[in-house]
């Protein structure tokens, strides 16, 4: 049985937080150019079906398609694959944590070809030099949309390599204004119709920025050769953030390497491709060797981008192939071990008898005390990629002093938010209107986050006067 509606007063001693939802990406230390084996496969996939051969360009990591273990299973140096991004993979594959394939064929998504986007957790599109169709453009979209990792290399304008009337800079620009999904600045910036000559952009001071600070090094500078750059737009998307900047330029502008997110997906862009070329490819290209150039960090940004892109200490991003183990995933799910697991405001979890758990003796109570208040739970979890189903199930009860029968005074928002802090979903908004006896189950889907680390967030928000109570107990977060 329920205790009766009353107020409840601020405990005194504040409860350990965790920090789960502010750690975002972990920090990692900079460290050897190859770290040690990761426990999860990333998929990533090379585009080469957009003229990436075109001209002197040899954008590829191997000229064995799709598997560039054909050509040499076990490389141990770039010149045993064949191509100017051949170091790109070669120091992707040499780490033991990535799978890496090249399409030459139209992209898909949901499709049954073994290079469809589903069977990957990333995409690297490195200097197209043909437009996109209509159906790559959607299946594009809807990968990083759903999940996806996007790694969109440029050029400088009018490097148009197969003389068809496109360069990089408009094709780019085209896939991200002029698609079915989302047309309305979905990554929150354009690439910019210039060509810069020659400089080393300066990375932005930022020690918790898993590109800039990752497994595969720290990056202090890049390198453009006649590349370009883009202007941010965060009123259309607050999660984009240039890390790269071309010298005199900062904020908005002059951004040489730029990162976002777009729905549960990643999105990193590269102002030239220059920084990614070993100098070394199929004869009669003429290369630079950008990848090792002294007065740069090419190497880290590229292999830290992939590694944040494919979703590093998660289970990738594209949601497809991959295993699934039924399981309830949550930690202290009834929350008896009290504060753990979960990082929540002072008070909310307790085992208070001025309430009831709805099993065992603790629970979470979030608001109740009839002033301005905001309470807050949530806890990090990954949902594997190949479960299809997700469900994430709580008990709730609301009480209220609210006598009215119209207004939301006081609200409970269950939300779903990705490793950088952004509310991918909100799943429902409860309020005083709600309130009832008894606890009521709540259950929603989680699929379409497969593949994702995301954060559950409870965030109740109450008036300065009458109390409302959300009691929260025995959730669960179960896969198959």
């Amino acid at each position: 049985m329920l205790a009766p509606t009353g107020s409840r007063h601020r405990l005194a001693t504040a409860l350990a937080a965790l920090g789960l939802l502010a750690a975002g990406v972990a920090v990692q230390t900079a460290g050897a150019a190859t770290p040690a084996h990761a426990a999860t496969t990333h998929r990533v996939l090379f585009d080469d079906g957009h003229a990436e051969e075109a001209g002197n360009a040899d954008w590829i990591i191997s000229t064995s398609k799709p598997d560039p273990l054909a050509e040499d299973s076990s490389p141990s140096a770039e010149t045993d694959w064949t191509g100017a991004l051949s170091s790109w993979g070669v120091a992707l594959q040499k780490s033991g944590g990535y799978s890496l394939k090249t399409v030459t064929s139209a992209l898909t998504y949901g499709g049954s070809a073994t290079t469809d986007l589903s069977n990957f957790d990333t995409l690297v599109l490195p200097e197209p030099n043909t437009l996109f169709t209509t159906a790559e453009k959607t299946a594009i979209m809807n990968f990083v949309k759903n999940g996806g990792g996007l790694f969109m290399i440029s050029d400088h304008t009018g490097a148009d390599r197969n003389n068809d009337g496109e360069d990089a800079v408009e094709i780019l620009n085209d896939l991200m204004t002029n698609n079915s999904v989302d047309s309305t600045d979905p990554f929150g910036f354009t690439i910019d119709s210039l060509d810069v000559g020659s400089g080393y952009p300066a990375a932005i001071s930022d020690s918790a920025d898993p590109v800039l600070h990752g497994d595969f090094g720290t990056v202090t500078k890049s390198l453009i050769a006649d590349g370009t750059t883009a202007t941010l737009k965060p009123a259309d998307n607050a999660a984009v953030k240039g890390l790269v900047y071309r010298g005199g330029y900062s904020g908005n502008t002059g951004a040489f390497f730029v990162t976002s997110t777009f729905g549960s997906g990643r999105v990193a862009f590269w102002g030239d491709s220059s920084p990614v070329d070993n100098g070394t490819g199929q004869s009669g290209n003429t290369l630079y060797d950008g990848w090792n150039d002294s007065g740069a960090t090419n190497a880290p940004l590229a292999l830290n981008a992939t590694a944040w892109l494919a979703g590093a200490g998660s289970s990738g991003g594209g949601g497809g192939g991959g295993s699934c183990t039924a399981a309830q995933l949550l930690g202290n799910n009834g929350f008896e071990s009290g504060n753990t697991t979960w990082s929540a405001s002072s008070g909310v979890i307790t085992n208070s008898s001025s309430k009831s758990a709805r099993t065992g003796s603790s629970y979470a109570w979030l608001d109740g005390y009839g002033t301005a208040t905001t309470d807050t739970l949530s806890q990090s979890v990954t949902v594997p990629s190949g479960c299809t189903t997700a469900a994430l199930s709580f008990f709730l009860h609301i009480d209220t002093a609210e006598t009215t029968t119209s207004t939301a005074y006081d609200t409970l928002k269950v939300q779903v938010l990705n490793s950088s802090g952004t509310v991918l979903a909100t799943l429902a908004t409860y309020s005083n209107l709600n309130a009832a006896s008894g606890y009521t189950q709540r259950t929603f889907s989680l699929a379409s986050y497969a593949g994702q680390t995301v954060t559950l967030k409870f965030t109740g928000t109450e008036g300065s006067t009458l109390q409302t109570s959300f009691v929260v107990d025995d959730t669960a977060l179960n896969v198959s």
